[in-house]
C-alpha cells in the first residue's frame, strides 16, 4: 500500500486523471495535484480536503521540476501525449522518479520507446508508457498467455466495447494522431509499424456470451502494436475493434461518458480477448468488465505501488508486460477481489479450445470466431491450447473463413456481483493451474 507515500498526477482534472486520483487515496498514497489548468486543479482539490495543488505548464520545466518534488512518482494522465510526454519524463528524469503514463497514442509511445530508452537504462530509470486500458492491459494479458513461450508468429487483440463514448482528452489525441499519420493508417506487420492508405478489413470476431459474435474493425491499431513487440519477439500484432465502438469513437456527436454509479462509472461494457499463434499451437487471454477509462486508474495505481515496492523485472523504457510477472499482476487483490478455484483444463478441453485467427487474403473479406468452441470447463479466461498443425485443426472445425461452418461462441461464466467492478480476468492453464481472478 501507499503508506503516505506521495504520488504526482499529471492532468489530474481530467477524466481519467480523477479515477486515478482516487484510486492512490484508496491505496493509502498521497495524490498531488498537477497540471496546465489551474482554475481545474483547483476545483479539483476542493472536492477532496488535503489535496495539494501545483499548476504546471509543460514548457516551463521549473515548474514541472517544483510539481515533482517530494513526489515518489509521477502519472502523466494528460494528453495528447505527443505533448506531454516528453517534457514530464525529462522532470521525472531529473527528479529521479519512476514516470507512468496512460498513453493510447500509438506514435507518442513509440516516441517514447525511441528517445528515452537508452537513457533511462543507463540512468537505470523506470518510465512505463501506455500503463491504461489500451496498450498495458493488452500487453499483459498476451504476456500471460505466452507463458513460457520465447517467441510467437502472431499476436491478436480483440476489443469488444459495446460503445465507446470519447472524452474531450481522445478526441485531441485523435486528432494529433490523424496529423502526424498525415490521414493514413498504422498497422504492425513484418516486425515494425507499417503506413497504409487502404481501407482496413471487417471481420467477425466470436466474443464470449454474452456479447458473442461481433463484426469488428480488422487492424483498428492501439497501442498494444508499440508495447507488445517492444519485449516480446512477435512479427505480426494485430489489433481489432467492435465497429459500434469505432463508429462512436469518431462520430462528432458522441457525447462523453456519462456517470452510471456512485463511483462515477460509464455503463459501458468491454471484453479484451488476446490469442497468440505459434506454429500449429495457440494460447489465449480474456478480460471482461466495465468502463475502460475507470479500469485504467487500477492498473496504473498497481503499476505505481509495484515499482515502488521493488516488485519489476527491469529498467528503462519498459511496458507492463515487461517490467511486471503479468500473470502475478492480473491476479493483484485490486484487481480480483473475487477468487475462486481455477478448473484445471483437460485434453478433450484444449483440443476444442485451439480456434484460429485471421490470416491475410488478399481481397477477401474474413469471418473470425476468435475462440473455436469452449466448453463450459475451459468458460472465459487465459487459456493455453495446444493444436498439433493442420490435423488437429481440422479436428477441432477451426474458425472458418466466409462460407465455412461457423463455430459455437465462447461459454461465459457467472454473473456480475453487486461490488463495484473495474473488470474481470479468469484464467486456465493446462497442467500448471493457478487461481481463477475476477476484477472488480
Amino acid at each position: 500500500m501507499g503508506s503516505g507515500l506521495k504520488v504526482a498526477v499529471f492532468g489530474a482534472y481530467g477524466h481519467t486523471g480523477r479515477f486515478v486520483v482516487a484510486q492512490l487515496r484508496d491505496r493509502g498514497f498521497v495524490p498531488v495535484l498537477s497540471g496546465r489548468d489551474a482554475a481545474k486543479l483547483e476545483a479539483l482539490a476542493a472536492a477532496g480536503p488535503g489535496l495539494e495543488t501545483r499548476p504546471a505548464p509543460v514548457d516551463e520545466p521549473a515548474s514541472l521540476d517544483r510539481a515533482l518534488a517530494g513526489a515518489a512518482a509521477v502519472v502523466n494522465c494528460a494528453g495528447p501525449f505527443a505533448v506531454t510526454a516528453a517534457p514530464v519524463i525529462e522532470a521525472a528524469l531529473r527528479a529521479g522518479i519512476p514516470y507512468v503514463d496512460v498513453a493510447a497514442e500509438i506514435e507518442a509511445n513509440a516516441d517514447t520507446f525511441a528517445h528515452f530508452a537508452d537513457r533511462a537504462r543507463a540512468e537505470k530509470a523506470v518510465v512505463v508508457p501506455a500503463m491504461a486500458f489500451f496498450g498495458g492491459l493488452g500487453d499483459l494479458l498476451v504476456t500471460a498467455a505466452m507463458g513460457d513461450w520465447t517467441a510467437a508468429d502472431e499476436v491478436h487483440v480483440a476489443y469488444g466495447l459495446d460503445s465507446w463514448h470519447p472524452t474531450p482528452g481522445t478526441r485531441a489525441a485523435g486528432v494529433v494522431s490523424r496529423e502526424r499519420r498525415n490521414g493514413q493508417r498504422v498497422r504492425h506487420a513484418n516486425g515494425r509499424l507499417e503506413y497504409r492508405d487502404d481501407a482496413p478489413p471487417t471481420l467477425e470476431w466470436t466474443f464470449p456470451e454474452p456479447m458473442g459474435p461481433r463484426t469488428v474493425i480488422g487492424e483498428f491499431s492501439m497501442a498494444d502494436i508499440v508495447t507488445v513487440p517492444s519485449h516480446l519477439s512477435v512479427p505480426e500484432v494485430r489489433t481489432y475493434m467492435t465497429v459500434e465502438a469505432a463508429r462512436d469513437v469518431v462520430a462528432p456527436d458522441t457525447p462523453t461518458p456519462a456517470p452510471a454509479d456512485e463511483h462515477g462509472r460509464s455503463a459501458q461494457t468491454f471484453a479484451v480477448d488476446a490469442v497468440v499463434r505459434s506454429g500449429g499451437s495457440e494460447r489465449r487471454a480474456l478480460a471482461t468488465g466495465r468502463d475502460i477509462y475507470a479500469v485504467t486508474a487500477p492498473l496504473v495505481v498497481e503499476a505505481v505501488d509495484r515499482v515502488l515496492t521493488g516488485r519489476t523485472h527491469a529498467v528503462g523504457v519498459v511496458s507492463a508486460g515487461e517490467i511486471f510477472d503479468a500473470a502475478d499482476f492480473l491476479r493483484a487483490p485490486v484487481l480480483a477481489r473475487l477468487r475462486r478455484p481455477a478448473p484445471v483444463a483437460g485434453s478433450t478441453a484444449l483440443r476444442r479450445a485451439a480456434g484460429r485467427v485471421p490470416r491475410d487474403r488478399p481481397g477477401a473479406r474474413d469471418r473470425v470466431g476468435a475462440a473455436g468452441a469452449l466448453g463450459p470447463e475451459q468458460c472465459t479466461g487465459v487459456a493455453r491450447a495446444s493444436g498439433r498443425g493442420r490435423r488437429a485443426e481440422a479436428a477441432q472445425g477451426p474458425v472458418r473463413r466466409t462460407g465455412r461452418r461457423k463455430p459455437r461462441s465462447t461459454v461465459s461464466e457467472g454473473a456480475e456481483d453487486s461490488a463495484p467492478r473495474t473488470g474481470r480476468a479468469r484464467v486456465t492453464r493446462p497442467r500448471h493451474p493457478f487461481p481463477q481472478d475476477t476484477w472488480t
